[in-house]
């Protein structure tokens, strides 16, 4: 009875958070390059003083479904989608290094190259500038090419690249601004094999289907809960009664 009221109550609390995270993945179903958070429970027996029958549920896992989400091509010269495995880093007002896979780029009036929510990405050897009244050009490599547009065509100018990384799954976490960072804070190094497509996006991974199927069995899940609350009140009362007739 007692563990049953505990892991009820419990498991309650984390099914409406489970709700929330279906929800927030849902709302960013057309979200550039955005990747679904996953939230697993556990039921654990509680530690220290209490009844050895309590247990409460808690967070397994949090985290992220790193799968690819669909190439969307947009023809656009500053947009830029990572093709498999990797990540686009951009540098932060802190002078620390976070990563997307956002890679609708944009120029600020500077002529920096930012991400679309203004932060300058990351280059080779620092950050990439671009000339006015240019033609940019985006390789598999990510290297970043120039042709002027108001004189004859020439040779193309090379800016710089992109710096690229694909650190471990298991050492990133997401950020509260939707960026992903390395746990212990230190920057990722370059990798040469991360491929990108130029003129294209990368979409959402999060199925809408899948989402709203889970959002209607976590509301199922919650009712049975609640029905096990009751259950155990009303056992509750009816072993009261028994006591009392003794």
């Amino acid at each position: 009875m007692d563990r049953l009221v505990y892991t009820v109550a419990s498991g309650a609390k984390h099914i409406l958070e489970q709700q929330a995270t279906t929800s927030h993945n849902l709302a960013n179903v057309t979200t550039t390059g955005f990747k679904a958070q996953i939230d697993a429970f556990r039921a654990v027996p509680v530690q220290g003083e209490g009844l050895p029958t309590r247990a409460f549920v808690v967070n397994a896992t949090v985290g992220a479904d790193f799968s690819s989400g669909p190439l969307q091509i947009t023809g656009r010269d500053l947009d830029v989608a990572v093709k498999g495995q990797g990540w686009i880093a951009v540098q932060m007002p802190d002078g620390t290094e976070a990563y997307t896979r956002n890679g609708a780029l944009q120029m600020s009036p500077n002529g920096l190259l930012t991400t679309a929510g203004g932060l300058p990405v990351a280059g080779d050897g620092g950050p990439i500038t671009i000339p006015p009244e240019v033609t940019v050009a985006i390789g598999g490599d990510g290297t970043v090419s120039t042709i002027a547009t108001t004189t004859k065509p020439g040779a193309p100018t090379t800016l710089g690249r992109l710096k690229l990384v694909n650190p471990p799954a298991q050492d990133l976490v997401r950020g509260d601004d939707g960026l992903f960072r390395l746990r212990d804070g230190s920057a990722a190094n370059a990798d040469p094999n991360v491929v990108v497509a130029g003129g294209a996006l990368e979409g959402s991974n999060v199925n809408p289907v899948d989402s709203m199927v889970n959002m209607i069995s976590l509301a199922r899940s919650f009712e049975t809960q609640m029905s096990l609350l009751k259950n155990a009140e009303n056992n509750e009362a009816k072993a009261t009664q028994i006591l009392a007739l003794g």
